[in-house]
């Protein structure tokens, strides 16, 4: 996560969507930047609004905006399946080696998902809050040019990056029937992607009622 102060503008990082590129590259710009532990790195909205916007309203102001990005759900779930492809993985509960990534989705859409395939949801991790944080500026992660073009308008300065944490390649391939699963399971994340609009525009999800 990185903060802003002058530009009150906040960048959350969502996993598995190039933060961490962007995180190296605008760190000297940030007033905070949260790179460990990963549960801080990767704060979702609920976890900005519980401990750090209070923080920023206090000493900063408030009118903070939350720029985050978003990856295509099944291609996201392709990065995290991937990652946890490694050799270093070997071994672990979370090691997706020596499964299918078809597998690896139908075990995503269970109700209780083994831990290989516990990875949280792109949905779940920017709900917006009951008292009105949300993300302000949500991009697409294959629209490149136009987040750095924000990034570089707001902050007033040119950067470049470099590709971080990059996953291994891995074979994709999905069943029509675990693609139809997915879609009914997990439509959240589907409407949420597809109510991303150019320039960062989106319409958010409400937030979920407490059970």
């Amino acid at each position: 996560m990185l903060v802003f102060s002058k530009a009150k503008l906040v960048f959350l990082s969502a996993p598995k969507t190039g933060s961490t590129a962007y995180q190296a590259a605008l760190a000297p710009l940030a007033a905070l930047v949260v790179h460990d532990p990963p549960e801080l790195k990767h704060s979702p909205v609920f976890r900005y609004n519980r401990f750090f916007r209070p923080m920023l309203e206090k000493f900063v102001g408030e009118d903070f905006e939350i720029l985050a990005v978003m990856r295509e759900p099944i291609d996201w779930l392709g990065s995290w399946y991937r990652y946890r492809q490694r050799p270093d993985c070997a071994g672990l509960p979370s090691s997706t080696q020596g499964i299918t990534f078809d597998t690896f989705v139908d075990a995503y859409t269970r109700g209780e998902q083994p831990a290989y395939a516990n990875v949280g949801s792109q949905s779940k991790f920017l709900e917006p809050q009951r008292n009105g944080t949300a993300v302000t500026h949500l991009f697409r992660y294959d629209d490149q040019a136009g987040l750095h073009s924000f990034l570089e308008n707001r902050l007033g300065t040119s950067f470049t990056t470099t590709a971080h944490n990059v996953s291994p390649a891995g074979d994709l391939t999905l069943s029509e029937k675990t693609r139809h699963k997915f879609e009914r399971k997990c439509a959240a994340d589907l409407a949420l992607w597809n109510g991303i609009g150019s320039n960062g525009h989106y319409h958010p999800l409400p937030s979920r009622p407490k059970p």
